[in-house]
């Protein structure tokens, strides 16, 4: 069997490209090292559960485009992304708003707030940061900063907040409303059916072979394909000749428990630094399950080695330089497109991904016009 197109990679960007390439009359093969598709979206139902296995997934998009694209797959419930923070005995919402400013403070107008913020950040008299640290205190002011962002940035980075880059937090968003609303776009939600769902809807036609190596099957099959759309490590595709770009990790603990809610939200941050992991998701919340059991998941932020699961480029000067060059070897390649957040090293949410996937197919039928 020969195929226009052989798409490394059953993840979302992979999906949409097959659809709808596939819609367009053109065969596409899509291979996936893991046993499963949907990569990081997949979903594993444990006592009628769906348990987000790599990770929370919440669709988010102010596109109205996107949203009615992914709309045809799945109908979305109207969950609302409100986590909620715990450090040491205190529990605070998130984004910081004025339910955080009011528990802290114990004060209740956005000016008296602002007042205390401001007046933080002037003590500190920081004007050109030099670190993360010093960038999150120039932005939030001590108590915020102590509380909610020091510990779990370290966590996530796998080092203090005065050794990362100024950079990295370009900005921390302060919201003077009682909205705890995590996301400011306008269209939100979970699909009812699950993400994996989706995906196999979105694969219908296409052939899929799990558990197999996008670089052993192309050696064995050289011409198995017109076109290559790789959604992998972007500097292992070119056996990274320019060295090894780097990612952060994270480990996943799911514990199935007999109790029908055992903390009253989906999403839960554990801001200090003494506590290993940085979050605990209770899945059953994502929709509104109202099963006997429960199913939690402990994320473990850890550090990355080759073989591990990449989760999230670090983006630091070192790596956007080295990530540079080996995208101009990707633009250079005349049939092999380059997407996701590996194929990229980019980090992508998922309604960026749909876009980028859909620009990708794009691209493609406007040059079969020429």
């Amino acid at each position: 069997m020969h195929y226009d197109y052989l798409i490394a990679g059953a993840g979302l960007f992979g999906a949409v490209f097959a659809h709808e390439m596939t819609k367009a009359g053109r065969r596409c093969l899509v291979l996936d090292k893991r046993d499963h598709i949907a990569g990081n979206i997949y979903c594993r139902e444990m006592d009628g559960i769906r348990v987000h296995w790599y990770g929370a997934h919440i669709f988010h998009t102010s596109d109205r485009a996107i949203w009615d694209y992914i709309n045809q797959f799945a109908e979305f419930n109207h969950y609302i992304n409100a986590p909620v923070a715990v450090y040491k005995e205190e529990l605070y919402n998130l984004p910081f708003n004025m339910n955080t400013f009011s528990k802290m403070w114990g004060i209740r107008t956005p000016q008296q707030a602002r007042d205390i913020i401001d007046s933080q950040i002037a003590e500190l008299n920081i004007s050109e940061p030099s670190n993360l640290e010093e960038q999150a205190l120039s932005l939030v002011g001590r108590d915020v900063y102590e509380k909610l962002v020091k510990g779990y940035t370290e966590k996530q980075w796998g080092r203090d907040c005065s050794e990362l880059p100024a950079f990295i937090i370009k900005r921390l968003p302060l919201r003077f409303t009682f909205d705890n609303n995590y996301f400011n776009d306008r269209f939100q939600g979970i699909p009812m059916g699950g993400y994996t769902e989706i995906v196999r809807k979105m694969l219908e036609g296409s052939d899929v072979l799990l558990e197999t190596d996008y670089f052993d099957y192309r050696r064995e099959h050289p011409d198995i394909a017109d076109k290559t759309v790789y959604t992998g490590m972007l500097d292992a595709f070119f056996d990274y000749q320019y060295g090894v770009l780097e990612y952060r990790s994270v480990r996943f603990e799911h514990q199935r428990l007999e109790t029908a809610n055992y903390q009253g939200n989906a999403v839960v941050n554990y801001t200090e630094r003494e506590v290993p992991y940085t979050r605990i998701i209770e899945h059953k919340h994502f929709e509104f399950g109202t099963q006997p059991v429960t199913v939690i998941s402990k994320e473990y932020p850890s550090e990355w080695k080759q073989g591990d699961e990449p989760y999230y480029p670090v983006n630091d000067s070192k790596n956007e330089q080295m990530a540079a060059k080996y995208r101009e070897l990707a633009d250079r390649q005349e049939n092999v497109i380059f997407g996701g957040r590996l194929g990229e090293y980019r980090y992508y949410d998922m309604d960026k991904v749909v876009l980028a996937a859909l620009n990708a197919v794009k691209k493609e039928q406007d040059g079969w016009k020429k």
